[in-house]
């Protein structure tokens, strides 16, 4: 895992520049613990409609809200958001691809008719409808659980693809011979194959499920007492603050969910080169001239006789 990481930061600049952005990101998640008022008390704190300044970095809204520690709480929870459905949709879509392309047969057409049937279904419309029915009770993990339960059906068929394939490997054969069961088999052979893309796919994962947030807030489909990219994006909107001269309340929600996005997404283009065999292919050309140049005896040779 160490090696993957360096390399990735080796080779991929797209990697280094969005694992620069998200640590910038957990830096304010971290400064959330620290904020000197309270999640649920943020409103009437401080003077209304400061524009930024060394005492209020970001500003403050017409609410008495200080837009920065405001800022730390929203991208805590909309990450927090974005966790919980990763974790669904990632877990259903892995256990029931692999479990499916394994074991095949019967189980396997009846688990792809039903992955097919979700597909189909578009998902922010039938989000915006649910959130339109559950309005004022859709809380930050209920949110999430629903987002998670609707993006589970394209990982799932990735997956299945991959155990296809690795099921006709000589290791799966043999491992089946020495009387290894189906479930250990998927576990202990097949599982560390699909972590890489697995990886991939939980950022693209917090790509759909940021986006998805932001948009069910900005409509006001979401619990709008909990602070989050969307919600702060809905209030400044609400209040006007454009129009009225306070462009910082919903510029900088607005900035920080680009930046989200672009992080995430450079990390998924990072992973996505590393995992292409061509690219690999490049990189173990590299590796290896590095290695010959490092074990090439002339430049010993040289390195002695050097005034």
């Amino acid at each position: 895992m160490l090696t993957t990481i360096r390399d990735l930061f080796r080779f991929s600049p797209s990697f280094r520049f969005g694992s620069l952005i998200l640590i910038v990101v957990a830096a304010f998640v971290l400064l959330s613990a620290f904020s000197p008022y309270e999640e649920d008390r943020l409103r009437r704190k401080v003077k209304r409609n400061q524009p930024p300044s060394a005492d209020f970095v970001f500003g403050t809204t017409s609410q008495g809200q200080d837009v920065f520690w405001s800022l730390t709480f929203a991208i805590r929870n909309t990450l927090i958001i974005s966790g919980i459905a990763v974790f669904i949709g990632r877990g259903i879509g892995v256990t029931l691809g692999m479990i499916s392309g394994y074991l095949g047969g019967i189980f396997d057409r009846a688990a792809q008719s039903i992955v097919e049937s979700v597909i189909v279904v578009p998902r922010l419309p039938l989000l915006i409808l649910i959130g339109s029915i559950l309005r004022g009770s859709l809380t930050m993990f209920t949110l999430g659980i629903l987002i998670g339960i609707l993006d589970w059906a394209y990982p799932s068929k990735r997956y299945r693809a991959q155990v296809l394939s690795l099921r006709e490997r000589d290791f799966t054969h043999t491992a089946v011979f020495s009387g290894m069961g189906s479930f250990k088999i998927v576990l202990r052979e097949h599982l560390p194959f699909i972590i890489p893309f697995l990886l991939a796919d939980v950022i693209s994962g917090f790509l759909f499920s940021i986006g998805i947030e932001v948009t069910l807030s900005y409509l006001g489909l979401a619990n709008l007492d909990s602070p989050t990219i969307g919600t702060m994006i809905y209030w400044g909107n609400y209040y006007q603050s454009i129009p009225a001269g306070r462009p910082w309340v919903m510029v900088v929600p607005m900035v920080t969910a680009i930046l989200m996005v672009l992080g995430f997404y450079l990390m998924s283009v990072g992973l996505g080169e590393y995992l292409d065999p061509r690219k690999r292919l490049v990189r173990l050309t590299a590796h290896a001239g590095e290695e010959a140049e490092d074990d090439d005896p002339r430049k010993e040779k040289d390195d002695v006789w050097a005034p």
